[in-house]
């Protein structure tokens, strides 16, 4: 994924961009659809996630309608610093919909990565990413496969030679799981953040150096959840993730079934004490 940064200038935040020279790796929760909504990344921010995005927002249709607005895109006081993700073809329509979430969000972030990912040319990529730096983004993300790949291996020597070629912040993106991988992918390539989104599902303790989601963390999902009021399929499904590492295949079918809020938290306590 090629992910580019507009600045909003009416925005009156703290620069997101100074988390990139404060001399540590950024770690980021990336854009995951009907995933990384409010609840969960109030949940990540507790386990030393650094920046947050939103889920991919549609930018014609948040303009258009009050509606989309009101479901796709929610935030409170403390969920800083965040990005707001949109997908857009018209320059003019990206611009009205970062005008209407200025006020919330730290950074506005144009999808320019489903399905085009790096180029088989990487010179291509790179042109892309000279450009877009000369266009005034502060960051790029890139994720480290072409569009035909989905499970090979992640081309972290490309991410590397983005980085080479770049004067703005890059950051990496593309199966890293634990604390370990993310500190060997900045390594190997350089970038100044790190990306993750399946990681983070599987463990959303995972920036705060826990090899598999410890049980506070469960605890502390139960309980943002319910003050958020998460529909129970989002509930269930990120415990469903959470767990995967730690259940056994008998209780994962017994768990993934489970059909209420109260099925669940009745199992979690039987089961975990949670």
């Amino acid at each position: 994924m090629i992910g580019d940064v507009v600045e909003t200038e009416q925005c009156q935040v703290k620069d997101p961009v100074d988390l990139f020279h404060a001399g540590q790796v950024v770690k980021i929760c990336a854009p995951m659809v009907r995933y990384s909504k409010l609840a969960f990344r109030t949940l990540v921010r507790k386990y030393n996630c650094d920046l947050c995005y939103t889920p991919m927002i549609v930018a014609a249709d948040f303009v258009r309608s009050a509606k989309a607005r009101d479901s796709e895109f929610t935030t409170n006081k403390g969920d800083h610093p965040l990005i707001v993700q949109f997908a857009a073809k018209e320059a003019q329509v990206l611009c009205d919909a970062a005008r209407i979430v200025c006020p919330f969000a730290d950074g506005i972030d144009l999808n320019c990565g489903c399905p085009q990912r790096i180029h088989e040319d990487l010179k291509r990529t790179v042109d892309l990413c000279q450009k877009a730096e000369a266009s005034g983004v502060s960051w790029i993300t890139v994720h480290g496969r072409n569009v035909e790949e989905r499970h090979q291996p992640v081309h972290y020597d490309a991410i590397k030679i983005i980085k080479q070629s770049m004067s703005i912040p890059i950051v990496a993106n593309g199966d890293i799981k634990t604390l370990k991988d993310a500190e060997n992918v900045h390594h190997l390539t350089g970038a100044d953040g790190i990306m993750v989104a399946r990681g983070l599902l599987a463990n959303p303790a995972m920036f705060a150096g826990y090899e598999e989601t410890p049980l506070k963390c469960i605890q502390d999902w139960v309980d943002i959840a319910l003050e958020h009021g998460t529909p129970f399929t989002c509930f269930h499904h990120h415990l469903m993730y959470m767990m995967e590492r730690i259940t056994s295949k008998q209780e994962k079918k017994v768990f993934n079934v489970l059909s209420s809020t109260s099925s669940v938290l009745d199992y979690l306590n039987d089961h975990y004490g949670v």
